[in-house]
Formats: structure tokens, C-alpha cells, sequence
């Protein structure tokens, strides 16, 4: 496939993700709202914090490594190997889930029964959907790297929609069910996004279609582990790369959830303020997963089909250098705005969103300021998916695996400074610990990317200084805004709150024109892919 292809479906697949995040925030939103009203803090933060770290563990430790060792290089392999090493996530998940449902069981607080019954059942629920889930990994690789963008659109539509109406339903009902409700509720959801992959690919293995686009697979037998004579069982190249990525995703792990692990593991909050803290934690992530999520993860696609892994940047085709060089610092500008427009109208705005969204228990207290800190937490969200998303699909194997120490180093010191400043400033500390580990991870990878361009002549990393003009446009609404909240939000009357809401909309529309006039081959970019 040529590379402007590549980028085309690239960019219609992270567009397609992103609308997809939009539906599951939406309605995760609305069923947090809705279950607020029938059952309690304690049960929400269980479900929400530690029984859904259970579950995200045990996935992410199992698949993540062969993920990104599968979805790295041509796609011209022998995917007969390359689906025989995705089949071992099975096993490593089935391990995973043991072993962390035990530690759930056994060696960490039980909840009070009479508050959050049925907590043993929930944690082998959810430790049983994460191996459910990676049935369905070998189809999901096979997709992605092909770019089929409708099913996974479809595929996790039905998922998620079959969970809300079966958590909606057993709420109103049965709301004395307690865990039981959302454990039957993620079985659901993890057995209809596997099954709508098995299904598709039954039906598209051998028609027509398939051979027109020439797919490596031929029929589902192939989807299966086969052995095969006088050949090895998979690819050991990709299996050493799977192992570096694996001790790499190990220690991402701990960065990305580590408010959680420290909440799951030393108890730094109650249950009920870890389901305040993970609400709060939702809204405040909103754009970042359904926005810069779909960026990363489809144009980590991109990068790897167009560049080849481990070669510097005169070696490779120099028309793809410059495709890629281009995209990476649209890319770059893109969600540098993003996050400067949610980190500008963020702290203006965060008290009036919680108090809508879930009245006095949310507006009151640590929420606002938790929510401020979460829209500055955005911006360097926002940086660091690109940077990460251009370096991991250009690093060798031995600058995985350098790379691996400088994250042991990180997670060490995330895990002290997070404990530390959670003691001082609560639940607000967990955040200002994030913003200090990703402001870390981004100094490495721009400095990485400026290294492997910096024998060419071009300089994507410019992608991250806004025009003068915009950046003032910024600073005033900000100003603005702020002043804005003092004087009209949010105990004032619902008549001061739509005046706080227009001035906010009038900044937003003097920034949004500003932008489309300053910032023109970032729009073209836009409007093209």
C-alpha cells in the first residue's frame, strides 16, 4: 500500500476511533450519573478503581508487548508465525489473572459486605473477561494492521451499547445484586466484541473481497496456532521484540494507573472518595481517550508501515521521511491546541461542569480543583501520545531496551513524588505526580525525535510553537474566563451561570477564528485526512 494510502485510511481510522471514544464516554458518563442516583460511592469506587485495574492489568500486561511488536513492519510476513506468537497472549493472560486475583482476593482490603457485597465473584468475573478478551487478539491484530475501520467501529459499538443496557436494567431491577450486576455486565461486553471479530472474519475469509485485497489469510483454520514442518513455531525476530516491549509495557503500566495502584495498594483513599476521584478523573479524560487515544494508536500505524524500525532517517526513503516528518508536526500542532483550548477553558469551567454533572457532591470539596489540574494534566497528555507514538514505532530493539531503564528510573520516582504529594494535597497530588512523569517521558522523546532528524532537513518538532497571535488570543481568554467565574458562578442563579456560559463562548469563537487564520496548513490537514 502506498504511503499517502496508508495515510488516508490512517487518518479515517483515528477520525472513526475518536466518534467511537465519543459514543463510550458519552454513555459511560451517562450511566456513572445514572448509577449515582441508585447505588453508593463505596460500590462505584470498587467497580470503577479496583476491580476495573484488575482487569486493565492483566489485558495490557498480556497483549500490549505483541500489539506493538505485531502492528511494527511490512505487512508483508508470514503471518501464519506472526499469529501463532499472538495466541501466546492467552496463556500469559490466563497466568496474569491467577496471580493478580489471588493478590485481589487475599493480600489486599476486602470491602465492607454490607456496603459492596459480593466482591470475591466480582473479582473473578473480571479477571475471567480479560482472558475472554484475548481469544479475540489475534483477529484484533489482523484488523488493525489492514485498517478495517468499520468493524472496529461496529464491533465495539455492540459491545458497549450491549453493556449499558444490561447494567441499566439490572440496576433498576436489581439493584441489591450489587457487583454482580456490573460483573455480568463486563462478561457481556468482552463476549460481544470477540464474537463480532470471529464472525466477521468467518464471513470474509475466502469470498471474493477478501481475494481481491489480496488478505494473507485465506481461510480461519489459518486464524488458529499452527505448527508447521521444519519451521519454527513464530518469529523469533518479533518474539524478541514482543520481550522488550513487554518488560517496557510492564513499567508503562505502572505509570499510566499508578494513582490506582497506590490507592488499590496502600489505601491513600477510602472507597468512597476513590469513586469521587475516579468520576471526577472520567470527565477530566474525556478528550484525551477519545481524541488523543485514536491519534496514537492509528498513526503508530502509520509511522511504522511508512518508516522502517531501527534505520536512521538517511536510510530510509526520503519522500517518506518527509511525509512523515510533515504529518508528525501537523500532528504535533493538532493536539497542542487541543490541549492548550481544554487547559485555557478547563479551569474556568471545571466547577460549573462538576456541579451540572453530578450536583454538590462533585462541585464541592477537592472536585473542582482536582478537575483544574486534570485540564493542565491534558495538555501534556495531549504532547506526550504523539511523541511517544512517533518514537516507539522508530526505536530498535536495543533502544527498547535502554529505553526500559530510563522507565524502571521513571516508575520508581512516579510511585515516591505521587505518595508523597497525595499525602500533602489528597487526591489533587495524584495528578500533579502525572503532570511531573509526563513532562519527564516528553523531554526524552522529543529529544529522541530531534536526534533522528537533525541530519535531515526537516524539523517537525516546530509543530509545537502556536502562532504569537493565537498564543495572545489564549492568555486573554483565560484571563477572561477566570474573572468570569468569580463574578457569575456558580451559587449565583442558573441567569449568572448562562452569562458565565456565554463569555466563555464568546473566548472560545475569537479563538476558534483566530486559529482557522493563523494556523492554515494545519487546517488543510485536517479538512484533507
Amino acid at each position: 500500500m502506498a504511503p499517502q494510502d496508508v495515510l488516508g485510511q490512517t487518518a479515517r481510522l483515528a477520525s472513526s476511533s475518536a466518534l467511537l471514544q465519543v459514543l463510550f464516554r458519552v454513555v459511560t458518563f451517562g450511566l456513572n450519573a445514572f448509577t449515582l442516583r441508585y447505588l453508593s460511592r463505596e460500590l462505584i469506587g470498587v467497580v470503577n478503581v479496583r476491580l476495573t485495574l484488575l482487569y486493565s492489568t492483566v489485558v495490557f500486561l498480556a497483549r500490549e508487548a505483541f500489539r506493538r511488536a505485531c502492528l511494527s513492519g511490512s505487512a508483508k510476513r508470514n503471518w501464519t508465525k506472526t499469529i501463532n506468537l499472538l495466541w501466546l497472549t492467552v496463556p500469559l493472560g490466563v497466568f496474569w489473572s491467577i496471580t493478580l486475583g489471588l493478590v485481589w482476593l487475599h493480600l489486599l482490603e476486602i470491602p465492607d459486605p454490607s456496603v459492596v457485597p459480593h466482591y470475591q465473584a466480582g473479582v473473578v468475573a473480571f479477571g475471567l473477561s480479560a482472558i475472554i478478551e484475548l481469544l479475540g487478539e489475534p483477529f484484533w491484530v489482523l484488523a488493525q494492521a489492514h485498517l478495517f475501520v468499520r468493524l472496529k467501529v461496529i464491533a465495539e459499538s455492540l459491545s458497549v451499547v450491549s453493556k449499558c443496557i444490561l447494567t441499566v436494567t439490572l440496576v433498576i431491577l436489581y439493584p441489591q445484586w450489587g457487583l454482580y450486576i456490573f460483573s455480568l455486565a463486563q462478561l457481556l461486553y468482552v463476549s460481544v466484541l470477540v464474537l463480532c471479530y470471529v464472525i466477521y472474519f468467518v464471513m470474509f475469509l475466502g469470498t471474493p473481497e477478501a481475494t481481491k485485497k489480496s488478505f494473507p489469510v485465506a481461510r480461519v483454520k489459518a486464524l488458529l496456532p499452527n505448527f508447521m514442518e521444519d519451521e519454527t513455531f513464530v518469529n523469533w525476530k518479533e518474539a524478541r521484540l514482543t520481550w522488550s516491549f513487554f518488560k517496557q509495557s510492564f513499567l508503562k503500566q505502572i505509570l499510566t494507573e499508578g494513582e490506582r495502584y497506590l490507592m488499590t495498594f496502600l489505601n491513600v483513599l477510602n472507597f468512597g472518595d476513590q469513586g469521587v476521584y475516579d468520576i471526577v478523573n472520567n470527565l477530566g479524560s474525556l478528550v484525551a481517550r477519545f481524541i488523543f487515544l485514536p491519534i496514537e494508536e492509528s498513526f503508530y500505524v502509520f509511522f511504522a508501515k511508512v518508516l522502517e524500525r531501527g534505520k536512521t532517517v538517511k536510510d530510509q526513503k526520503q519522500d517518506d521521511v518527509a511525509m512523515a516528518a510533515n504529518v508528525l508536526e501537523l500532528l504535533l500542532k493538532l493536539v497542542l491546541l487541543i490541549g492548550l483550548t481544554i487547559t485555557v477553558f478547563g479551569y474556568a469551567y471545571s466547577q460549573l461542569a462538576l456541579d451540572i454533572y453530578g450536583g454538590s457532591m462533585l462541585s464541592s470539596g477537592t472536585g473542582p480543583d482536582l478537575l483544574r489540574c486534570y485540564s493542565l494534566y491534558v495538555l501534556f497528555l495531549a504532547v506526550n501520545g504523539v511523541t511517544e507514538c512517533f518514537t516507539f514505532a522508530l526505536m530498535c530493539k536495543e533502544e527498547v531496551d535502554r529505553y526500559n531503564f530510563v522507565m524502571l528510573a521513571l516508575s520508581f520516582m512516579f510511585l515516591c513524588i505521587s505518595y508523597f504529594l497525595t499525602h500533602w494535597y489528597g487526591s489533587v497530588g495524584f495528578i500533579l505526580a502525572n503532570c511531573f512523569n509526563m513532562g519527564i517521558r516528553i523531554a526524552h522523546s522529543t529529544h529522541y525525535i530531534y536526534d533522528y532528524f537533525k541530519e535531515s532537513t526537516h524539523r517537525p518538532l516546530t509543530g509545537l510553537l502556536p502562532s504569537p497571535a493565537l498564543l495572545l488570543v489564549y492568555i486573554i481568554s483565560a484571563v477572561i474566563t477566570a474573572f468570569s467565574e468569580v463574578l457569575f458562578c456558580c451559587d449565583k442563579g442558573w441567569m449568572a451561570r448562562l452569562i458565565h456560559i456565554s463569555t466563555g463562548a464568546l473566548c472560545f469563537a475569537a479563538t476558534l477564528v483566530t486559529m482557522f487564520c493563523t494556523e492554515t496548513k494545519l487546517i488543510h490537514f485536517v479538512r484533507t485526512q
